[in-house]
């Protein structure tokens, strides 16, 4: 099959690039590079650089390669950032959602990944947090992929366009070639890794107060390959209709715990300061995923999170300065 995945640059849709590559489909990845890397494009992929934004360009990246199946990555995902800069999100990333759906519908594109997000969940009502949870959005980025999932409720209904929405938790770890390379990186492991490295001189943890274990918010990590495989094991069932689904691995774990593994892996002293809670942020995300297990069958492999930070040190031991295009 031909997949379109947008923002096959970045860390998780180059790795869902990888996955998809290794279990036999011929992908294009379009991105903008904003945040991606061409140098995390796996070389069997087509690299299209190009926006959402730019409706236009959709349209001949269709006609050109005419992608059978769509996994949409691409989108701003900062939660502190959108609680203070929305219109970037409720704007820019429903905006671009809704040109890419437009395109897909005009083609006759019929498959449709989502990469939504765990953030459609502000304080639930239930931990693990399964898909009969209230969505009450956390952020307005939250907000944004919400309304995605939305339009894609309805062109089910109005075109038959089957969809899969994947809310994932924690994205976390890497391959042997591909690692998470932000710029500025807010994500908490890389973080500690970085000052383990001498990147950086510190790790800030937002808020000490929560109602924990220990007092950080508790998150529940899932590695980037399981999270990749969710991705395709979901495409391949969209045939028997649109689906909805809470991915993690099931256990959840501090900020405080995230930082001293990183400490005990690395061997260095991760110096950790406290600072105020960061808005949009709840205190525990563990998500309950028994609904892929049970209709498709995923099981994620790396569940504890020392192998998670691992592999994630592996690949920063071998790219200190992160990829060769920074």
């Amino acid at each position: 099959m031909k997949v379109l995945v947008t923002g096959g640059a970045g860390y998780i849709g180059s790795v869902a690039t990888e996955e998809l590559i290794r279990a036999g489909h011929d992908v294009v990845v379009f991105d903008n590079l904003s945040q991606g890397h061409r140098a995390a494009v796996h070389p069997q992929a087509k690299l299209v650089v190009g926006d959402l934004a730019d409706i236009q360009a959709i349209h001949a990246l269709f006609n050109e390669h005419k992608p059978e199946a769509v996994m949409h990555f691409a989108a701003r995902s900062l939660v502190g950032e959108s609680m203070q800069t929305p219109f970037l999100y409720l704007g820019e990333n429903v905006t671009n959602g809704s040109n890419l759906l437009q395109v897909v519908l005009e083609h006759g594109v019929k498959r449709f990944i989502l990469s939504s997000t765990a953030n459609l969940f502000d304080n639930p009502a239930k931990i693990p947090i399964d898909e009969t949870v209230q969505i009450i959005p956390g952020s307005p980025y939250g907000e944004s992929k919400f309304f995605i999932e939305r339009m894609l409720y309805w062109l089910d209904k109005t075109h038959g366009l089957r969809s899969a929405c994947l809310r994932y938790f924690n994205a976390a770890g890497a391959t042997a070639e591909r690692g998470e390379d932000h710029n500025p990186e807010t994500h908490l492991i890389p973080v500690a890794l970085q000052v383990a490295q001498g990147k950086r001189e510190k790790v800030t943890v937002f808020g000490s107060d929560y109602p924990t274990r220990d007092g950080t918010c508790v998150r529940d990590y899932i590695h980037v390959v399981d999270l990749a495989q969710a991705h395709i094991l979901a495409l391949e069932a969209l045939h028997k209709g649109s689906r909805t689904y809470n991915l993690g691995n099931g256990a959840g774990f501090s900020v405080k715990e995230v930082i001293e593994t990183a400490r005990s892996i690395t061997g260095q002293d991760i110096r950790a300061e406290y600072g105020p809670r960061r808005g949009g942020d709840v205190a525990t995300l563990v998500a309950g995923s028994d609904k892929i297990r049970k209709e498709l069958g995923w099981k994620p492999i790396r569940t504890d999170v020392r192998s998670i930070i691992q592999s994630a040190w592996k690949w920063h031991s071998k790219n200190p300065q992160g990829y060769s295009d920074r």
